[in-house]
């Protein structure tokens, strides 16, 4: 035994059988300590600092059991680690190893300091709490952050955050452009994090888009361009026009009487196929994202006419629907809601219950100045405490 390790025993019996080992020297250097302990140190680390010695070999493995003993040694004889031992037939074995120095360890590891990344995760996560007493959304991503590993919340909570800011700042783009905003890089964004944004948000909303985003739409109308006309009407069923393609939209011809706004894919689809000659049906992808809103409103300036805004019977539709009707309105024309009453409502086959957040959107609605058949809606969603889609019906 070194003799410079002191020695106390845990039991008082006349042949004890418990004790605990340890240097008064201070800390040594780890510079020169070989790779396989640094990686078995870093190991033993993050499990806490205080294991059973049992655990730490058991995580070493067969192939670095001798390096983990040899490195319990060394961390004994150089200040950085109490070791608790018992007496077996005769001999001393450890059977648990408490690291000392933890921050200072960590510190020459290069590993973060707990109570700095603790204090790290707390204000990202009170700056996110901030949005999520009103925002469902960000709310469940708040819930399954809590379930995380901290670091990785801290990561993933830090994108949630650039996604709100580059909302809050009206940005628009890909996931590259995003990615860049966020990162620093365009490709720093992993398969797995995209995957678990697009779980908690719908990211064409917060203008995120994979590729260039594309307004869908169906209607007689010949568009002149400083490039050529496009013909829309030669499309058996919808256009799909970037935002580009329509800011170099000249003139129009158009027989356009009447814009009819879709809220779900599906059910646009199947209006789109089945207008009248005269409508010109537009698919609105939920909360209308700024790219939609400036490419509709320079259509619109160039083929102006009326609307009728289709959304689903829910509380957020209702919301989107007077996003919608808001456009129309600051471009000077009238729009209405259309199939979006109490009776399709009651109608559906299928409907959901409402959630806690779908109750609070509506009681906020109602403080509005709503049209009738949307107060009327909104009331008796409230009341029934159901709610639907317009697939069902549309």
């Amino acid at each position: 035994m070194n003799s410079d390790l002191k020695v106390e025993y845990l039991d008082k019996l006349s042949l004890p059988k418990k004790r605990r080992r340890f240097s008064e020297a201070p800390p040594a250097s780890l510079v020169t300590i070989p790779a396989e302990w640094r990686e078995l140190l870093e190991q033993w680390v993050r499990l806490g600092g205080n294991s059973r010695w049992d655990t730490l070999i058991k995580k070493a493995g067969l192939d670095r059991k001798s390096s983990a003993e040899t490195l319990l040694n060394w961390l004994l004889e150089h200040g950085w680690a109490f070791v608790n031992e018992e007496r077996k037939h005769g001999d001393w074995w450890p059977y648990r190893v408490e690291l000392r120095e933890i921050k200072a360890l960590r510190k020459q590891l290069g590993l973060p300091d707990v109570d700095e990344v603790a204090a790290q995760w707390q204000s990202l996560r009170a700056s996110l709490k901030m949005y999520a007493d009103n925002d469902a959304p960000v709310l469940a991503a708040l819930s399954a952050l809590d379930a995380m590993p901290i670091t990785r919340a801290i990561t993933r909570a830090s994108l949630v955050q650039s996604l709100l800011a580059w909302h809050a700042d009206g940005r628009a783009g890909t996931y590259r452009d995003f990615s860049l905003h966020a990162r620093g890089a365009t490709k720093e964004i992993s398969k797995t994090e995209w995957a678990w944004l697009e779980a908690h948000f719908d990211l064409a909303e917060f203008n995120v888009e994979q590729h260039t985003p594309l307004l869908l739409i169906s209607a007689n109308i010949i568009l002149h361009t400083s490039l050529g006309d496009i013909h829309l009407s030669a499309m058996l069923d919808f256009a799909a026009l970037t935002p580009a393609t329509i800011k170099s939209i000249q003139s129009a011809h158009s027989n356009v009487t009447t814009w009819v706004l879709v809220e779900n894919r599906t059910s646009f689809e199947r209006v789109a196929r089945s207008r009248k000659i005269n409508e010109g049906v537009i698919w609105l992808p939920g909360y209308p994202p700024s790219w939609w809103k400036e490419a509709v409103m320079y259509l619109i300036n160039i083929a102006p006419a009326p609307a009728k805004i289709a959304c689903d019977p829910d509380p957020a539709g209702i919301a989107i629907a007077i996003s919608a009707t808001d456009l129309w309105m600051a471009l000077g024309q009238e729009a209405e809601t259309w199939k979006m009453g109490v009776e399709e409502l009651q109608n559906l086959t299928n409907k959901r219950l409402l959630t806690e957040f779908d109750q609070k959107q509506l009681i906020g609605l109602l403080t509005q100045d709503l049209p009738a058949n949307l107060r009327h809606l909104a009331e008796y969603m409230l009341a029934c405490g159901q709610k639907g889609e317009q697939e069902g019906y549309l």
